[in-house]
């Protein structure tokens, strides 16, 4: 039995499917790129620059500054690969306090169970069972540094535990830790002739930590985080008080470097399999700081094959009264880099305090999404008096 449940990691990583021989990153622990929440999922997964709500932790912690509530606390839950099994989640809480005008701090635990797993021997003898699963914690505090623009900074704890006892006993989980550094902008609104409005700008750094491994070979074991750059903008459209309207759009980038071109070295006409271990472990030597650098820069077909490793995504999001939420979105990746393309639909329903929210995601990839025909669920419960809107 391997160390590691491999068909696992190939079944949850959104970057290891590779599309016609091309290059997709890999990288570990590619759960915390999921959007948890079904707010941002109907928006096709954007939410760096989105109005304020329970959830910006993941996308944008800087936005907790800006929030028209006190404090609140949310619970989501999102089935996975739902067309192969039905015990493997993603589920996240958030907590969020904007206790003075200019601050606010927040913490959330994402848990992602990868179900039961039943062992077997050599014979298909029942060997045991395995419950693997991994988990992040959170804590950010954001502040305002004028009226218009704030920045937050967030840690994260990681823990994997993939692995499968052996008869070495060696099954410990794997741990690394990452921080985050955001920035929101939101304007004053401001009139037009038949409308009002307002636009916000936003980004965050993401994941940026040291590598983590499953194994004591950490060199050649390791596996970046899902180190990533978001940047968006968005506007909303303040029709009436009855009326308004949002779009957003949102370019995110992992900050790791490129696997690179296998090279016949040894002029027999193929690569083997010492050509390949050898150009592996160039890549995991690389370390994770400097493969942050590295990535802006080192694609091997150069600055065209950079830009096919930005995807982007857009959404849109109609409220009537503040009661009732209509969203759509579309998210897009190059089909050399893991060819996801979605689209998504979502409603958000609140009443007095409390707000559900449910999205819905379309494929329109020929490779196939593993949260293909899912609904996502959020619930959010807002405490303490609402801030006044600039």
């Amino acid at each position: 039995m391997k160390k590691i449940v491999v068909i696992i990691l190939g079944l949850i990583s959104t970057y290891s499917i590779k599309a016609q021989n091309e290059r997709p990153i890999t990288t570990g622990v590619p759960f915390l790129l999921i959007a948890a929440d079904a707010r941002s999922a109907g928006m096709g997964d954007v939410g760096v620059a989105s109005s304020p709500d329970a959830f910006s932790q993941q996308f944008n912690p800087a936005k907790y500054a800006f929030s028209l509530k006190k404090s609140g606390f949310t619970a989501s839950y999102t089935p996975y690969l739902t067309d192969l099994v039905n015990d493997i989640s993603l589920g996240q809480v958030n907590y969020f306090n904007r206790y003075n005008e200019r601050s606010a701090f927040a913490g959330s635990l994402r848990y992602f169970s990868l179900g039961e797993i039943q062992l077997t021997d050599e014979n298909a003898n029942p060997n045991g069972t395995v419950k693997p699963n991994e988990m992040a914690i959170d804590v950010s505090y954001a502040l305002q540094l004028n009226q218009k623009f704030s920045m937050a900074v967030a840690g994260r704890y990681i823990r994997s535990n993939l692995k499968v006892n052996t008869n070495t006993n060696d099954a410990s989980a794997a741990n690394s830790f990452a921080v985050d550094v955001a920035g929101f902008y939101q304007s004053e609104e401001m009139a037009f002739t038949s409308f009002n409005g307002r636009y916000r700008l936003g980004f965050n750094l993401q994941n940026l930590g040291p590598k983590i491994s499953y194994d004591a070979d950490i060199e050649r074991s390791s596996n970046f985080l899902p180190s990533n750059l978001k940047l968006g903008g968005g506007f909303d459209f303040i029709f009436d008080d009855y009326n308004k309207v949002a779009v957003n759009l949102e370019f995110n980038k992992l900050l790791v470097p490129t696997p690179q071109k296998l090279i016949d070295v040894n002029g027999n006409g193929f690569i083997d399999a010492g050509e390949s271990q050898e150009a592996a472990n160039e890549y995991n030597s690389v370390g994770w700081t400097s493969g942050i650098f590295k990535s802006f820069g080192d694609a091997p077909d150069g600055f065209s094959e950079e830009l096919k490793e930005v995807n982007y995504g857009a959404g849109l999001e109609y409220w009537y009264q503040d009661s009732f939420a209509f969203r759509t979105g579309y998210f897009n990746e190059s089909k050399e880099k893991g060819a996801r393309k979605f689209a998504t639909l979502g409603a958000g329903f609140k009443y007095s305090a409390i707000t559900l929210d449910v999205s819905y995601l379309f494929s329109i990839s020929k490779i196939k999404n593993p949260l293909e025909n899912t609904l996502r669920f959020s619930l959010t419960f807002n405490f303490g008096d609402d801030y006044d809107q600039y």
